[in-house]
């Protein structure tokens, strides 16, 4: 997603993206892929009991209280103030959304796979919650994603939306089956790299991406670089005066004329 965006939206829209965003967009991807892989197996799920027992749990229901809180936040508060000028903020809201659309599909990849083995998933009332929650979320992302691609550089949009999605997603995977309780102290080193990596991309993407820098004319880019100004002292500049008296015969000379 985040390279086929780069690429495509450089072809298409004729966006371009600098050598430290094409960095910036490998560094998100090797960060997500190292904290996936870090990332133990989820609890294993099988009926909507189940499924139903683990939405009620209270760690669960609070942490998608935070979740509402702060989408009903960046929906009526940071939004319209600043949704224009901040590419975060849309990008954030697509992202909070995003843990539940993921929890959705999880209970209904769970209800197809009983529907076809008989099970009378119809009448059970959380595979409706799921449907409504599923449409709600992706109809409010596609909502926000659109506004946020319009406004700013594509390929600013997917890496940062990949990076913050998969980072929500995978927070409420270890919450909803409880896998921090199975993860190992390497697997803990791992996702803090991983999300430190990811972390460095996203900032390599925003902050320079108003440079024109290249493979091409990095040489010239480094060769650039303005010198630091020298501090002298008042010694220094007592002799220069002094010595500026002495003018050189090839120095231009100026006359000043009084009438």
């Amino acid at each position: 997603s985040v390279l086929c965006s780069a690429i495509l939206s450089s072809y298409l829209l004729g966006e371009r993206l600098n050598l430290l965003g094409k960095l910036g967009c490998l560094l998100s991807l090797v960060g997500s892929t190292v904290m996936v892989i870090h990332a133990p197996e989820d609890e294993e799920v099988t009926t909507l009991e189940e499924m139903t027992s683990k939405l009620k749990e209270p760690g669960f229901l609070a942490y998608a209280a935070i979740l509402l809180a702060l989408c009903f936040l960046l929906i009526f508060y940071l939004a319209p103030r600043y949704g224009q000028t901040n590419i975060l903020v849309y990008l954030a809201i697509c992202s909070v959304i995003g843990a539940f659309s993921v929890s959705s599909v999880k209970g209904l990849g769970i209800a197809i796979k009983g529907f076809f083995a008989g099970q009378p998933v119809l009448q059970h009332p959380l595979t409706w919650i799921l449907v409504i929650t599923l449409v709600a979320s992706i109809t409010t992302q596609i909502n926000y994603l659109n506004k946020s691609l319009d406004i700013f550089n594509t390929s600013l949009v997917f890496p940062i939306y990949y990076v913050l999605f998969t980072t929500i997603v995978i927070t409420t995977s270890i919450i909803l089956f409880k896998e921090w309780v199975t993860m190992t102290v390497i697997d803990i080193i791992g996702t803090v790299c991983g999300f430190l990596t990811i972390i460095l991309g996203v900032f390599l993407l925003h902050a320079f991406k108003d440079m024109d820098i290249s493979l091409g004319n990095l040489p010239q880019v480094l060769q650039n670089e303005q010198p630091a100004p020298v501090t002298r002292d008042d010694k220094n500049i007592l002799i220069e005066v002094d010595n500026s008296s002495i003018a050189p015969e090839d120095k231009p000379k100026v006359f000043m004329l009084y009438t």
